[in-house]
């Protein structure tokens, strides 16, 4: 289905069990994004993958925390995933490299160890996103000391994501006159205790690894942002579980980045920022 389709099928789910004008309401917080999974022949979504090498317009620097370089992580390809998105980021805007600093992983380089104790998880220095246009990027092998994984082609599959428990978007949520002080005050509980078949909704992520939508957050945290603004001014990007042989350090923590949303619009993604979950 196309998005307008499965939001329309969405919204009427909602309204049988929410009533009309809270699943209005409500659905206006869901936005658009893609589950990823490893793709079959023929199923990659474009370029996007995890792991292999960055695909950069010539004359690009590669990104740096301290001069040590980050560690390219994935590849989004918009240009496949933009009929989906519906205006959420710029015609063209191509290819978004993920780089991270690397010092969890077997090859990850011994100063990167150093900067991860310096360095907070949610510092800008550790992650950096950086856009290239489809026609001019070219795979771009890494610089020494960055470690390079195995190329995963991913494939993407199209839905809608809602804010997790906790996330501060439920505050902007108007129940409707009939809502107790308890709703109120847990309006996430309220609503899925109306939604008991809410896995069977249209439009359904199924997927650890998602790209644009919403962020998940296994600990039942909620989106935290070093800088102390305003989460729901913010977008997110892509959220990765754990890659086999690349992870963010902890027990098992999930890495996500995420974008001023005015900067989204305007395509500046200097401004993208680590917004990891860790426990």
């Amino acid at each position: 289905m196309d998005p307008n389709t499965t939001l329309t099928a969405l919204r009427d789910f909602c309204a049988e069990r929410l009533g009309a004008d809270l699943a209005a309401r409500f659905v206006r917080l869901a936005r658009p994004g893609f589950a990823l999974t490893e793709a079959g022949p023929g199923e990659a979504a474009g370029h996007s993958r995890f792991g292999g090498r960055a695909m950069l317009e010539p004359g690009t620097p590669w990104p740096t925390c301290d001069g040590l370089p980050l560690s390219l992580i994935a590849v989004l390809d918009t240009d496949a995933l933009a009929p989906w998105l519906d205006g959420v980021l710029p015609t063209g805007t191509g290819l978004l490299n993920f780089f991270s600093l690397d010092s969890d992983s077997e090859d990850a380089d011994p100063a990167a160890m150093e900067l991860s104790l310096k360095y907070d998880f949610m510092a800008p220095q550790v992650g950096r996103v950086i856009a290239a246009r489809t026609t001019h990027a070219v795979e771009t092998a890494p610089p020494a000391r960055a470690s390079v994984f195995d190329p995963v082609p991913w494939a993407a599959s199209p839905g809608f994501a809602f804010p997790d428990t906790y996330d501060p978007a439920w505050k902007t949520l108007d129940l409707g006159p009939d809502a107790d002080d308890i709703a109120r005050a847990m309006p996430d509980t309220y609503i899925h205790g109306l939604l008991t078949d809410w896995s069977e909704r249209p439009g359904a992520l199924d997927s650890e690894d998602i790209a644009f939508g919403r962020p998940e957050f296994p600990t039942g945290s909620s989106p935290m942002l070093s800088n102390g603004e305003d989460p729901n001014l913010y977008h997110h990007l892509l959220q990765l579980s754990g890659q086999g042989e690349w992870y963010i350090g902890g027990d098992g923590s999930w890495m996500h980045w995420s974008i001023p949303t005015e900067a989204l619009r305007a395509g500046d993604f200097t401004r993208a920022i680590p917004t990891p979950d860790i426990w």
